[in-house]
């Protein structure tokens, strides 16, 4: 009977444990997303006034240009030979020509890359959804392209990335847990991959189910560890380099979407991570 009670102990500690980490855990990615809701706030102001400045600074180049050309088919109509033919030469000395047409490609190329500024602020407003921690309809095919770009900087150098969505309906879910899903994946596939490989990511619709697979061709998972990826603190990874945690709570967050996550593994050939969540409207919930 102490024996008995011994172990029912240590299965609760055990639990509660597990429980207090994924909680603190979540509470850290709570925390991590309202940090970035907050930088994506502050980002987007200014980014906002630069790239209207520019744009009102290339119609006053546009304009210069323009007078600039007219004044000179003026001057030659009406000047001295000889001044103009100074003035030419001052213009070719200064390199004003060259100046205009460079003064309209780095305007476009700033508008660039406050364009793609634009678009990472997007990114990590979607990403975090702090204001949307609630269930609510989504496009599921957002939340992986948003979470692709978070992530990016660990995949560029390590994969190229193959996307191959299909068509979904929107669902309702919690997006920010799902993006924590994806993310999970996506860096997991990176690490799994030693120099250069693939990574390819899919998702279609299948018998009322949302489909999103995450393939590697990395290192691959050895066959006796695949039952225990999901078990809180179960790593491979060297330590320091992971918590144990990420896809136990990968497992909670797909289960309380009623969904599943399917593991394919091979060691030497890679990985592909699949989670399936049913569709849901509104008035299903």
């Amino acid at each position: 009977m102490v024996e008995i009670n011994r172990d029912e102990l240590s299965q609760a500690y055990s639990q509660l444990k597990s429980t207090q980490s994924q909680i603190l855990q979540q509470e850290k990615l709570a925390s991590i997303g309202q940090l970035a809701a907050g930088v994506a706030h502050e980002i987007n102001n200014p980014v906002g006034f630069i790239s209207s400045n520019l744009g009102t600074l290339a119609k006053y180049v546009d304009r210069l240009k323009g007078f600039v050309e007219y004044q000179t088919t003026l001057l030659e109509t009406l000047g001295d030979p000889e001044k103009l033919t100074a003035l030419k030469e001052e213009r070719q000395h200064q390199k004003i020509d060259r100046i205009l047409e460079d003064l309209a490609d780095l305007i476009t190329e700033s508008l660039d890359g406050t364009e793609r500024v634009r678009k990472i602020v997007l990114n990590l407003k979607s990403f975090s959804r702090v204001d949307q921690a609630d269930q609510k309809m989504a496009d599921i095919n957002e939340c992986i392209e948003s979470t692709v770009n978070i992530v990016w900087n660990e995949l560029k150098y390590k994969a190229k990335v193959i996307k191959e969505y299909g068509e979904l309906p929107h669902t309702l879910c919690y997006p920010q847990q799902l993006n924590q899903v994806f993310m999970n994946f996506l860096v997991n596939a990176a690490q799994a991959i030693e120099k250069q490989g693939e990574i390819t990511i899919r998702s279609w619709l299948k018998d009322g189910f949302i489909h999103v697979s995450v393939r590697d061709t990395g290192s691959g998972i050895a066959a006796q560890n695949l039952h225990k990826l999901f078990e809180p603190f179960f790593t491979t990874k060297e330590v320091g380099k992971g918590t144990g945690l990420g896809l136990s709570i990968a497992y909670d967050i797909v289960k309380k979407h009623n969904g599943e996550i399917l593991v394919e593994s091979e060691v030497g050939k890679g990985s592909i991570f699949t989670v399936k969540i049913p569709v849901l409207e509104k008035n299903d919930a």
